[in-house]
């Protein structure tokens, strides 16, 4: 599948966030759970393992849109509401950097 902004699109081969039903075809969609990310921050990293690629720094209180957990890592997308291009950026971060939006 050509995924026209990979780096702000959250799709991969198995899951999408469920506004891109009907544009990508996978076997789940989900709807994003909010997080905010807690006090000294986390980065946001390309693969769900500590030496990941850093893909970005996110500061205390940055949004984080969860659409999947797994082995202490949740993958989603940065900040809310855009997907592409006027979306944030997607990747991992480990689930102990985060917290539940109030």
């Amino acid at each position: 599948m050509k995924i026209a902004d990979p780096a702000r699109t959250p799709v991969r081969g198995d899951l999408a966030h469920v506004a891109l039903a009907g544009r990508y075809f996978v076997p789940h969609y989900a709807v994003p759970v909010p997080q905010v990310v807690r006090a000294g921050g986390t980065q946001l990293l390309g693969a769900s393992r500590a030496d990941g690629q850093v893909l970005d720094q996110l500061a205390a209180g940055s949004l984080f849109d969860v659409l999947d957990i797994a082995g202490g890592w949740a993958w989603g997308q940065c900040g809310r509401g855009g997907l592409g291009a006027n979306g944030g950026l997607v990747g991992y971060v480990a689930l102990e950097h985060l917290e539940p939006a109030a």
